[in-house]
């Protein structure tokens, strides 16, 4: 069973950076992408970054997030990181981590209900 927890989230100043840290359990044998997503009271859970763990690793991006975040994985260590910088007062959110998707494509990647492991969360918030 993979088990993700989630750390590094807080609060910031706009412009400021953060950067979060999933570890991963039991996932390599079994998990071909992983990413992470983030959620506002009242919205649906929205895909960030999420990253292919084969074939180069590839990458996807929310096109608001662009440029500015950075989805990273290391093996040795069994944790994925979202580096975080330029933030704005709109990426203010709960950050959660996961891992296993059926379909490792645009749109579906992105989608929350595609993924099936997640971690508890954790509160970024970024102030003006």
């Amino acid at each position: 069973q993979v088990q993700l927890v989630e750390s590094g989230g807080g609060s910031v100043q706009a412009g400021g950076s953060l950067r979060l840290s999933c570890a991963a359990s039991d996932y390599k044998a079994s998990v071909y992408c992983l990413g992470w997503f983030r959620q506002t009271p009242g919205k649906q859970r929205e895909g960030v970054a999420v990253l292919g763990t084969v074939g180069g690793g590839v990458t996807f991006y929310a096109d608001s997030v662009k440029g500015r975040f950075t989805i990273s994985l290391d093996n040795a260590r069994n944790r994925f990181y979202l580096q975080m910088n330029s933030l704005k007062p709109e990426d203010t959110a709960m950050y959660y981590c996961a891992a296993d998707c059926p379909r490792f494509y645009m749109p579906y990647v992105m989608r929350s209900e595609e993924w099936t492991h997640w971690g508890q969360g954790v509160q970024v918030t970024v102030s003006s």
